[in-house]
């Protein structure tokens, strides 16, 4: 598991949340934590880049609509398109962008 940076359980996490993700972090094999203190886009990219190294291949699930910001599912399928990283995008029926 790779984690964006020192402060994403505190300001990432939804309080209802914090005990799913805890239990998540607790029976992961290894959790890697990057040397960002602030979450933001850089550091989310920056994530997504360390989970590129160690994956044969992405499942996105994806509207096929723009990322809102640096960082989101566009940004990371294209990324992974462009070191040659097989992409699967799937999209469930009913589903809908909060």
């Amino acid at each position: 598991m790779v984690l964006p940076a020192a402060d994403y359980r505190e300001r990432k996490v939804k309080p209802d949340n914090l005990a799913e993700f805890d239990d998540l972090i607790s029976r992961a094999r290894a959790v890697r934590t990057l040397p960002f203190r602030k979450s933001d886009e850089g550091a989310y990219m920056a994530a997504t880049e360390e989970v590129f190294d160690s994956v044969d291949s992405l499942i996105a699930v994806w509207d096929g609509n723009p990322s809102r910001g640096y960082s989101g599912t566009a940004d990371v399928v294209v990324a992974a398109r462009e070191r040659g990283i097989p992409v699967t995008v799937v999209w469930p029926d009913g589903a809908c962008r909060r």
